[in-house]
Protein backbone atom coordinates (compact mmCIF):
# COMPACT_ATOMS: atom_id res chain seq x y z
CA UNK A 1 0.00 0.00 0.00
CA UNK A 2 1.33 3.41 -0.94
CA UNK A 3 1.87 5.93 1.81
CA UNK A 4 0.45 9.05 0.15
CA UNK A 5 1.40 11.19 3.16
CA UNK A 6 5.05 10.20 2.88
CA UNK A 7 5.09 10.75 -0.88
CA UNK A 8 3.29 14.10 -0.69
CA UNK A 9 5.66 15.31 2.04
CA UNK A 10 8.84 15.04 -0.01
CA UNK A 11 11.68 16.29 2.23
CA UNK A 12 13.02 18.74 -0.35
CA UNK A 13 9.72 20.02 -1.76
CA UNK A 14 7.05 22.39 -0.64
CA UNK A 15 3.73 21.95 -2.43
CA UNK A 16 1.39 24.90 -2.18
CA UNK A 17 -1.47 26.59 -3.98
CA UNK A 18 -0.27 28.58 -6.96
CA UNK A 19 -0.84 32.32 -7.23
CA UNK A 20 -0.97 34.61 -10.25
CA UNK A 21 2.54 35.75 -9.35
CA UNK A 22 3.74 32.17 -9.97
CA UNK A 23 2.73 32.27 -13.63
CA UNK A 24 6.18 33.15 -15.11
CA UNK A 25 7.77 30.24 -13.24
CA UNK A 26 4.90 27.89 -14.12
CA UNK A 27 5.18 28.88 -17.79
CA UNK A 28 8.91 28.13 -17.69
CA UNK A 29 7.99 24.58 -16.58
CA UNK A 30 5.10 24.13 -19.02
CA UNK A 31 6.53 25.68 -22.16
CA UNK A 32 9.27 23.11 -22.94
CA UNK A 33 6.82 20.24 -22.42
CA UNK A 34 4.13 21.83 -24.58
CA UNK A 35 6.64 22.74 -27.32
CA UNK A 36 7.92 19.13 -27.51
CA UNK A 37 4.32 18.04 -28.21
CA UNK A 38 5.04 14.46 -27.16
CA UNK A 39 2.98 14.12 -23.96
CA UNK A 40 0.26 16.80 -23.96
CA UNK A 41 -2.37 17.65 -26.55
CA UNK A 42 -1.52 21.35 -26.51
CA UNK A 43 -0.45 22.59 -29.94
CA UNK A 44 3.32 23.03 -30.03
CA UNK A 45 2.78 26.67 -30.95
CA UNK A 46 0.35 27.37 -28.09
CA UNK A 47 0.70 30.98 -27.02
CA UNK A 48 1.60 31.89 -23.48
CA UNK A 49 -1.79 33.55 -23.04
CA UNK A 50 -3.66 30.45 -24.27
CA UNK A 51 -1.65 28.25 -21.94
CA UNK A 52 -2.19 30.65 -19.04
CA UNK A 53 -5.94 30.63 -19.55
CA UNK A 54 -6.06 26.84 -19.75
CA UNK A 55 -3.72 26.19 -16.80
CA UNK A 56 -4.55 29.07 -14.46
CA UNK A 57 -8.18 30.09 -15.17
CA UNK A 58 -10.11 26.91 -16.01
CA UNK A 59 -9.10 24.43 -13.26
CA UNK A 60 -10.60 24.36 -9.78
CA UNK A 61 -7.19 24.38 -8.09
CA UNK A 62 -3.58 24.89 -9.20
CA UNK A 63 -0.54 23.84 -7.19
CA UNK A 64 3.21 24.22 -7.49
CA UNK A 65 6.07 22.20 -6.05
CA UNK A 66 8.99 24.39 -4.98
CA UNK A 67 12.44 23.59 -3.68
CA UNK A 68 13.88 25.13 -0.50
CA UNK A 69 14.95 28.22 -2.47
CA UNK A 70 11.41 28.73 -3.79
CA UNK A 71 12.09 27.70 -7.40
CA UNK A 72 9.09 26.04 -9.07
CA UNK A 73 10.00 22.47 -10.05
CA UNK A 74 6.56 21.25 -11.05
CA UNK A 75 2.88 22.07 -11.16
CA UNK A 76 -0.49 20.39 -11.34
CA UNK A 77 -4.08 21.35 -11.94
CA UNK A 78 -7.09 19.71 -10.31
CA UNK A 79 -10.67 19.94 -11.55
CA UNK A 80 -13.83 17.90 -11.96
CA UNK A 81 -13.46 15.48 -14.86
CA UNK A 82 -17.02 16.20 -15.98
CA UNK A 83 -19.77 18.61 -14.91
CA UNK A 84 -22.95 17.66 -13.06
CA UNK A 85 -23.44 13.96 -12.50
CA UNK A 86 -19.77 13.23 -13.22
CA UNK A 87 -18.34 15.98 -11.02
CA UNK A 88 -17.44 13.57 -8.21
CA UNK A 89 -14.55 12.26 -10.35
CA UNK A 90 -11.50 14.51 -10.45
CA UNK A 91 -9.01 15.05 -13.24
CA UNK A 92 -5.43 16.27 -12.99
CA UNK A 93 -2.61 17.33 -15.23
CA UNK A 94 1.01 17.37 -14.05
CA UNK A 95 4.19 18.86 -15.48
CA UNK A 96 7.66 18.64 -13.95
CA UNK A 97 10.55 20.81 -15.11
CA UNK A 98 13.19 19.08 -17.18
CA UNK A 99 15.78 19.91 -14.50
CA UNK A 100 13.75 18.18 -11.78
CA UNK A 101 13.03 14.88 -13.56
CA UNK A 102 13.96 11.82 -11.54
CA UNK A 103 13.81 13.67 -8.21
CA UNK A 104 10.41 12.35 -7.07
CA UNK A 105 8.53 15.54 -7.93
CA UNK A 106 5.85 13.80 -10.06
CA UNK A 107 5.25 11.20 -7.33
CA UNK A 108 4.90 13.94 -4.72
CA UNK A 109 2.52 15.94 -6.93
CA UNK A 110 0.37 12.88 -7.66
CA UNK A 111 0.18 11.92 -3.98
CA UNK A 112 -0.64 15.51 -3.02
CA UNK A 113 -3.33 15.74 -5.71
CA UNK A 114 -5.05 12.62 -4.41
CA UNK A 115 -5.11 14.05 -0.89
CA UNK A 116 -6.45 17.37 -2.20
CA UNK A 117 -9.06 15.60 -4.32
CA UNK A 118 -10.31 13.72 -1.25
CA UNK A 119 -10.29 16.93 0.80
CA UNK A 120 -12.37 18.61 -1.91
CA UNK A 121 -14.92 15.77 -1.89
CA UNK A 122 -13.92 13.88 -5.04
CA UNK A 123 -14.45 10.11 -4.94
CA UNK A 124 -12.13 9.11 -7.79
CA UNK A 125 -9.49 10.42 -10.17
CA UNK A 126 -9.33 9.89 -13.91
CA UNK A 127 -6.63 10.72 -16.43
CA UNK A 128 -8.37 11.04 -19.78
CA UNK A 129 -5.42 11.03 -22.15
CA UNK A 130 -2.13 9.45 -21.08
CA UNK A 131 0.03 9.08 -24.18
CA UNK A 132 1.13 5.44 -24.45
CA UNK A 133 4.70 6.37 -25.42
CA UNK A 134 5.05 8.37 -22.20
CA UNK A 135 6.24 5.20 -20.51
CA UNK A 136 7.59 6.93 -17.40
CA UNK A 137 4.19 8.48 -16.68
CA UNK A 138 2.31 5.23 -17.38
CA UNK A 139 4.66 3.35 -15.05
CA UNK A 140 4.36 6.01 -12.33
CA UNK A 141 0.57 6.28 -12.49
CA UNK A 142 0.32 2.47 -12.23
CA UNK A 143 2.66 2.55 -9.21
CA UNK A 144 0.38 5.22 -7.72
CA UNK A 145 -2.60 2.84 -8.01
CA UNK A 146 -4.14 3.88 -11.33
CA UNK A 147 -5.37 1.28 -13.80
CA UNK A 148 -5.68 1.53 -17.55
CA UNK A 149 -9.41 1.25 -18.08
CA UNK A 150 -9.46 2.12 -21.76
CA UNK A 151 -7.26 2.53 -24.80
CA UNK A 152 -7.93 5.14 -27.46
CA UNK A 153 -6.30 3.66 -30.58
CA UNK A 154 -4.14 6.13 -32.51
CA UNK A 155 -5.65 9.07 -30.61
CA UNK A 156 -2.41 11.07 -30.24
CA UNK A 157 -0.33 12.45 -33.10
CA UNK A 158 3.21 12.06 -31.78
CA UNK A 159 5.85 14.20 -33.52
CA UNK A 160 8.26 11.24 -33.92
CA UNK A 161 6.17 8.06 -33.65
CA UNK A 162 3.12 9.12 -35.64
CA UNK A 163 -0.31 8.10 -34.38
CA UNK A 164 -0.01 6.34 -31.02
CA UNK A 165 -2.54 5.16 -28.47
CA UNK A 166 -3.69 7.14 -25.47
CA UNK A 167 -4.88 5.55 -22.24
CA UNK A 168 -7.70 6.40 -19.88
CA UNK A 169 -6.44 5.71 -16.36
CA UNK A 170 -8.61 5.60 -13.24
CA UNK A 171 -8.31 5.24 -9.49
CA UNK A 172 -11.07 5.00 -6.90
CA UNK A 173 -10.14 7.35 -4.03
CA UNK A 174 -12.98 6.29 -1.76
CA UNK A 175 -15.47 3.46 -1.97
CA UNK A 176 -18.65 4.12 -3.95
Amino acid sequence: MLDLDALANHPMLHIRAATDADWPAIWSVLEPTFRRADTYTYAPDVTEEQARHSWMKVPTAIFVACNDQGAVLGTYVLRPNQPGQGSHVSNCGYVVSDAARGMGVASALCAHSQQEALRMGFRAMQFNFVVSTNEGAVRLWRKMGFEIVGTLPGAFRHPRHGFVDAYVMFKQLQQP
